[in-house]
C-alpha cells in the first residue's frame, strides 16, 4: 500500500480512537442531567425544563462522536447469517462494496448538516421548547460526528482493500 495511505488509517484511527474513548464517559453526562431532572421533579416539584433536551443534545453528541470508535472495533451490527461462513477475502470484498455505500450515504449526510448549520447560524435558529436553546452547538457536532465517521469509512475501506491486496495494514 501507499505510505500516505498507511499514514491516514494510522493518524484517522489514532484519532477516532481517542476521541471514542474521550466520548464514552458522555454516558455519564446523561445520567447526571436525567437524574437532576428526576431529583428536580421530586424535591422541587418543579420540573427543570431543559434536562430532557440537554439529554438529547448529550446523546446525539455520544452517539455520533462514538460511532467512528465503534465501526473501527468492528462493534457495529452486522448480518451475520452468511458473512460470518465467509473467508477473509470474500469479507473484504463485501466489506468494500458496503463501505462505499456508506461513503456516499455520509457524504450526502454532511452534505446537508452542513447547509443545515449554516442555515441555523445565519438565523440564529432556536429550539421550539419551553428552554428555547440555539441550535447550532448540536448541528455543528452533530456535523463534525458525522466528517469523523466519513473519515474512518474511508480507512476502513483502504485496509479492505490493502487485505485484498494482501498487504493487510497494522494499525497498532
Amino acid at each position: 500500500m501507499p505510505k500516505v495511505a498507511v499514514v491516514y488509517v494510522r493518524a484517522v484511527d489514532r484519532f477516532n480512537y481517542w476521541v471514542g474513548r474521550i466520548v464514552m464517559y458522555g454516558l455519564f453526562v446523561m445520567m447526571a442531567i436525567l437524574l437532576w431532572s428526576s431529583i428536580s421533579k421530586a424535591a422541587f416539584v418543579v420540573p427543570a425544563f431543559w434536562t430532557l433536551e440537554a439529554a438529547q443534545f448529550a446523546l446525539v453528541a455520544y452517539y455520533l462522536l462514538g460511532g467512528p470508535y465503534s465501526i473501527q472495533l468492528g462493534s457495529n451490527v452486522r448480518m451475520d447469517l452468511f458473512y460470518n461462513d465467509w473467508t477473509d477475502r470474500k469479507k473484504a470484498w463485501f466489506d468494500s462494496f458496503t463501505v462505499l455505500l456508506l461513503i456516499f450515504y455520509l457524504g450526502v449526510l454532511l452534505y446537508g448538516g452542513i447547509d443545515s448549520t449554516m442555515y441555523s447560524i445565519e438565523y440564529n435558529e432556536r429550539s421550539p421548547s419551553l428552554w428555547r436553546p440555539y441550535m447550532w452547538p448540536v448541528k455543528t457536532v452533530m456535523c463534525f460526528g458525522v466528517f469523523l465517521m466519513l473519515l474512518q469509512a474511508v480507512s476502513e475501506l483502504i485496509k479492505d482493500v490493502a487485505k485484498l491486496r494482501g498487504e493487510p495494514i497494522n494499525v497498532a
